[in-house]
């Protein structure tokens, strides 16, 4: 059985306290690999190696920043199928969605964000001839990345990239749900020649690892994405360090449907919007409200082709959905179907574990419940599984109302042919980001985040690279002769 390592100072090294973690393949409930159980001694290595790669790192010419991380942007795409392979494997998605997105995406993150530092300006100002101001840039200097297991090495890359891109080392944990593609990346980084302690992978469990590398008075930032109740933590932890935070936490967004959308492009989009990854995606749409003249009609069609939809084998061609990620996460989605009838709500289809082809994983129905009020508790707390309720409303405030009833704030789509309502109704949710008439294109120079419990802080675009940057202003007096 495969025994994954740390990456620390550009070597493999298994944990200092010699234990690991068994790692699940969720499609098959088996143990495939172990991952290490890694404490604050590793941590302490990985910033020990981090600092002294920094000097070196961030005094290099943005071109040859530029270089390394495209070395690595050309192997990913040369293993592309076996890093979809394994992230099939390790999460439990479809192959090929990990083909058509993850991986391609990974790679894409590193291309971006190489390029795009060197395009960032410094801005200058002229006083009145009397003087020069201008703002400095530099990086940070340590940093650290926590990423979540939903799309592991598509986020994992997304802040990783741009805290080198900006010249700072880094220090990352991805889920030890999820190690595999992390691990992977580790080795192309080696074969890639990336400087030792630049980059330094180190597994292992939230209170452990995590906690180690949010705690180190070394770290000056954490970029984090996962659970509203870890990102409070972090919060409280960071404070008083005063270290920056980007945090992207959870989402109970909001698909707003009005009557006068184009019907086949909303429903088609809609079911990727809710199903995709098996609903795991904190972007997914999984409160859909459709007004009401629209409704029976959707409600009918809607839940034909989610029955159409095929759960299997994420390995295997033709699966729309695969395994969810852990059992513990298949038995909290579970218990929030049950909860959605205790509340009063009525499964339209799905709602059941489902046994695929002899496997012995963890699969859920893709499911839609409809009935319940807009303030259950199933329409309030974030589920992150195939499960959507469906509810009509008959005005856009009460559908403002609904839709801002809750604590997150990350996402929201909108579908109508009404220009004027569109922008009206963009401008009154309250989510960081609208999508009309369309869901999960994005464009990497775009600011990406939520308000409200959904996180703080901004990824993507120039803003990333800003936030792994501390300004520094100087002002410079212009002599008179």
């Amino acid at each position: 059985m495969l025994d994954i390592e740390n990456y620390v100072d550009g070597k493999l090294t298994a944990p200092v306290s010699g234990h690991f973690i068994d790692n699940f393949d969720p499609s098959r409930a088996e143990v495939y690999s172990r991952i290490p159980d890694s404490d604050e001694r590793d941590v302490a290595l990985a910033v020990d190696a981090a600092r002294r790669a920094f000097p070196p790192w961030s005094s290099l010419a943005s071109e040859d920043r530029f270089e390394q991380m495209m070395r690595i942007v050309r192997l990913i795409e040369r293993d592309l199928d076996d890093l979809a392979l394994a992230e099939s494997i390790d999460n439990g998605k479809p192959v090929g969605l990990a083909k058509r997105v993850d991986i391609p995406r990974a790679a894409a993150n590193f291309r971006f964000f190489a390029t795009a530092q060197m395009h960032l300006a410094n801005e200058s100002h002229d006083t009145s001839g009397r003087a020069i101001n201008y703002t400095l840039r530099q990086p940070l200097g340590v940093v650290g990345c926590i990423s979540p297991w939903n799309l592991p090495l598509y986020l994992f890359t997304w802040k990783i990239a741009p805290a080198l891109a900006a010249g700072c080392t880094v220090v990352a944990k991805p889920s030890e749900v999820t190690p595999m593609t992390a691990y992977l990346l580790s080795k192309l980084c080696i074969e890639a020649e990336l400087p030792p302690g630049v980059l330094n992978i180190v597994h292992g469990t939230g209170p452990k690892t995590g906690s180690a590398i949010v705690s180190h008075p070394d770290v000056k930032a954490i970029s984090f994405t996962g659970g509203t109740a870890t990102g409070e933590w972090i919060a409280r932890e960071a404070a008083p360090k005063f270290k920056k935070l980007s945090l992207e936490l959870g989402g109970k967004n909001p698909n707003i449907i009005f009557a006068d959308c184009d019907y086949e492009s909303m429903l088609e989009t809609t079911l990727l919007s809710s199903f995709s990854n098996q609903g795991e995606i904190c972007l997914c749409g999984s409160r859909i409200f459709v007004e009401r003249p629209l409704y029976d009609q959707f409600r009918t069609d809607f839940v034909e082709r989610v029955k159409a939809l095929k759960t299997g084998d994420p390995r295997a061609d033709g699966s729309d959905l695969g395994a969810i990620v852990s059992k513990a996460h298949f038995e909290k989605i579970l218990s929030y179907i049950d909860l959605a009838q205790a509340e009063g709500g009525t499964v339209l289809t799905g709602g059941r574990p489902v046994n695929v082809d002899g496997l012995n994983g963890w699969f859920i129905e893709p499911t839609v419940i409809e009935g319940l009020p807009f303030d259950c508790r199933t329409n309030q707390e974030e589920i992150f599984g195939p499960v959507v309720t469906i509810q009509p409303f008959d005005s856009e405030d009460e559908v403002l109302g609904y839709a801002n009833s809750v604590r997150y704030g990350l996402a929201s789509t909108v579908w109508t042919e009404n220009l004027t309502r569109a922008h009206r109704v963009a401008a009154r949710i309250e989510a960081g980001i609208v999508w009309i008439n369309c869901w999960l294109l994005r464009d990497l120079r775009t600011p990406f985040g939520g308000v409200k419990d959904s996180g703080m802080g901004r990824e993507g675009g120039f803003e990333a690279l800003r936030f792994f940057t501390e300004e520094k202003n100087v002002c410079v007096r212009v002599s008179s002769q």
